[in-house]
């Protein structure tokens, strides 16, 4: 490095930013085994940049590095920020909020909760917005990226409002551009503008229609505000999620009348819904697009597309003609930055349980309490919760760990190396949404039994079904429990319980997303209703490959 660069990785550190060398990270270490790297080392890139569920992304650059926001919804912790010095190689480096604040999510809230965020930095803050389509508009802040975060403010106390962004003008005022969630409001396809207070703390007018999509931008949401060349710009997408397409509006004036194009859709290509994203430039002048696309099970992944601009219009990926629209890219040049990764950085997977935290890739299905887990002598011990009597099925239980799927096919092998369960408890490796299917070790009065069980419809009260189940003798030193995930989200799990070879168990399961989610892959240990003691099963590692 050169004295500037020093200068510059040292102001970084002092606001609380990771410089990421690509030589120096848990997650790069890791990058051999990981199974998606997007970094060709050749000087392109291939989309998507993370495939893994980062949902209604947004992204900012301060400075030199590029921070990313997603939603969320009931699980925590809550609002993960990840971080990237070229728009291609991610990792995560922390989360907004701990827990939710409302008592919904101590059991679970599939589907609720931090809906769409969107970061920004002014004055020498990172300010982060979300909506909670049934209380309202929040906003947390922090000087450093890595936190502390402050405790949520209300913004706007009301039912409806989603996807909220802010832009603060040049002469110092602030407003925010929000949609409207049709479920809770009535109606969707409108973008409302309002004025805020120049804090950015408080909603402090009625607000004002700007657009109304329900002609030729039937559900339009997520907008996203900028400013350039005297133009205000709502970048949003409609159609819907699976089939849609990227708007554009743009107006002289803030309050419109706002102009519409439509400036990205599938085209020709195989990424549908190609929209809900953030407009970046780099320190050397290039524009760049983030959005997600829809691919079931596998969750809303993240694309990079190329942006130029024309007649003060942005065109994003790769134009078609000369119609001022693109279509995605599939393998494009990087972008060009200051700083490159020497090795792949990718969002963390696999963990081997040695640290004295959870892996930052960890997410609790709903508000996590700390005696749930502990980490002790490089290993995860899981402590059985009791479930609530009404609980019918997995999709009740706030308590299962779960990350995302990460690449379009993959394996998970997880080593339990200490089962100390009372009568009644099970512990194992789960794939989770609103079906999903259970590969564990269950213990009862006579001793213990590997299952495969499937849930259909979990989240309409599905019950579970006993797949196979098979007595264990004697209690293995450990037993490594693995499930195998094709490009058709198919899974089928295995077992070893001598320390050499793993037996086929069950038939085929499909995987399935959960609620607004990609499935997910995990542990968890759960006992009996109304159960006085608990146990608890430590596990050695976790493993992509």
């Amino acid at each position: 490095m050169n004295i500037k660069t020093l200068l510059f990785a040292a102001c970084l550190v002092c606001a609380g930013i990771v410089f990421a060398s690509g030589t120096d990270t848990t997650a790069s270490r890791d990058s051999r085994h990981y199974p998606w790297i997007p970094d060709n080392h050749d000087g392109t890139y291939t989309n998507p940049v993370i495939h893994a569920d980062y949902s209604d992304p947004d992204v900012i650059r301060a400075g030199e590095a590029y921070y990313l926001v997603s939603s969320s919804f009931g699980h925590t912790p809550a609002l993960p920020v990840l971080q990237s010095f070229d728009l291609v190689n991610w990792t995560i480096i922390g989360h907004c909020l701990k827990n939710l604040p409302w008592s919904e999510f101590d059991r679970r809230g599939h589907g609720n909760g931090v809906w769409a965020p969107s970061i920004r930095f002014h004055k020498g803050e990172f300010y982060v917005y979300f909506g909670d389509p049934d209380r309202g508009i929040f906003l947390t802040r922090a000087k450093k990226i890595t936190g502390p975060w402050s405790k949520l403010v209300c913004v706007k106390q009301a039912k409806g409002w989603i996807d909220p962004c802010p832009l603060w003008d040049d002469d110092g005022n602030a407003y925010l551009v929000h949609a409207w969630a049709k479920s809770r409001a009535g109606f969707n396809s409108v973008l409302t503008v309002n004025r805020m207070n120049p804090e950015g703390t408080s909603v402090i007018d009625t607000g004002v229609t700007v657009f109304d999509g329900h002609a030729n931008h039937p559900t339009m949401e997520g907008p996203k505000f900028y400013k350039r060349n005297h133009w205000y710009y709502i970048f949003a997408p409609a159609g819907g999620v699976k089939p849609g397409w990227q708007t554009v509006l743009r107006s002289k004036n803030i309050f419109g009348p706002y102009e519409d194009k439509i400036v990205l859709d599938q085209g020709r290509t195989s990424v549908n819904g190609p929209h809900q994203g953030a407009w970046i430039d780099t320190p050397s002048g290039e524009d760049w697009f983030i959005h997600f696309q829809d691919v079931g099970a596998f969750g809303r992944i993240v694309h990079l597309e190329p942006m130029v601009w024309k007649d003060d219009w942005p065109v994003i990926g790769r134009e078609v003609g000369r119609s001022g629209k693109g279509e995605p890219v599939s393998v494009y040049r990087m972008p060009e930055v200051p700083h490159r990764a020497g090795t792949s950085v990718i969002p963390q997977t696999s963990d081997e349980f040695t640290g004295r935290t959870l892996g930052l890739q960890w997410q609790w299905q709903g508000n996590h309490k700390q005696d749930w887990y502990e980490l002790r002598k490089g290993r995860l011990r899981l402590s059985s919760r009791t479930p609530e009597m009404q609980d019918s099925s997995l999709w009740d239980a706030p308590n299962l760990l779960l990350q995302k799927f990460p690449a379009r096919a993959f394996t998970v092998t997880a080593r339990l190396s200490n089962a100390q369960l009372r009568a009644g408890e099970r512990t194992g490796l789960v794939v989770f949404g609103m079906d999903y299917c259970s590969l564990h070790l269950k213990r009862d009065a006579t001793g213990s039994t590997i299952e495969l069980v499937t849930c259909a419809d979990a989240n309409r009260s599905g019950r579970e079904h006993i797949e196979t189940a098979r007595k264990l003798p004697s209690m293995p030193a450990q037993i490594d429990l693995r499930v195998d995930v094709d490009t058709s989200g198919v899974c089928r799990f295995s077992v070893c319980t001598d320390g050499t070879s793993f037996v086929p168990i069950g038939g085929a399961f499909t995987s399935r997303a959960g609620l607004w989610v990609g499935a997910k892959v995990g542990l968890y240990a759960q006992g009996s209703p109304g159960a006085r003691t608990r146990g608890y099963a430590e596990y050695e590692y976790f493993r992509f490959n």
